[in-house]
């Protein structure tokens, strides 16, 4: 089961999904994880209360990248609301080191075994705490 879920790691790593800049972004947000040099930055395009399009760029090491191609399919086109639920759920999902009860994880369950390496829960959760900034700064919070 390790071997699948490395696979599945690596492979949002090495082809990451949604890498790249969109046109005509709603919100530019950047995240920096200074203990390891992570750097990120999410294109964030809303369409009302949705999440129409969202794109990443950086670099850093695999698990952030891959948490962040991750990310990017699973909340693209969510309602601000549903992104809300889902940051809370992978929150619960790296602090745990399983899925909240009743929530399908997707390819995110290649980053359950992150909770048993604390120096490395900053690089899977930098993903989200950006997307997290970008959506407050869009909800005015």
């Amino acid at each position: 089961m390790f071997d699948l879920y490395s696979e599945i790691l690596l492979d949002h790593y090495r082809l990451p999904r949604n890498k790249g800049r969109l046109e005509h972004p709603t919100i530019t947000v950047e995240g920096v994880n200074p203990l390891c040099g992570d750097e990120l930055t999410f294109d964030l395009e809303f369409d009302g209360d949705r999440l129409k399009k969202v794109a990443f760029t950086g670099k850093g090491c695999a698990i952030s990248m891959a948490s962040a191609s991750m990310l990017t399919e699973i909340l693209q086109g969510k309602t601000t609301a549903e992104v809300e639920v889902w940051i809370a759920n992978f929150r619960e999902f790296i602090r745990e080191g399983h899925a909240p009860q009743g929530v399908d994880m997707g390819d995110m369950t290649a980053l359950s075994g992150i909770s048993k390496l604390p120096v490395r829960v900053k690089c899977a959760t930098l993903p989200w705490t950006t997307i997290e900034e970008g959506l407050h700064r869009y909800l005015g919070k």
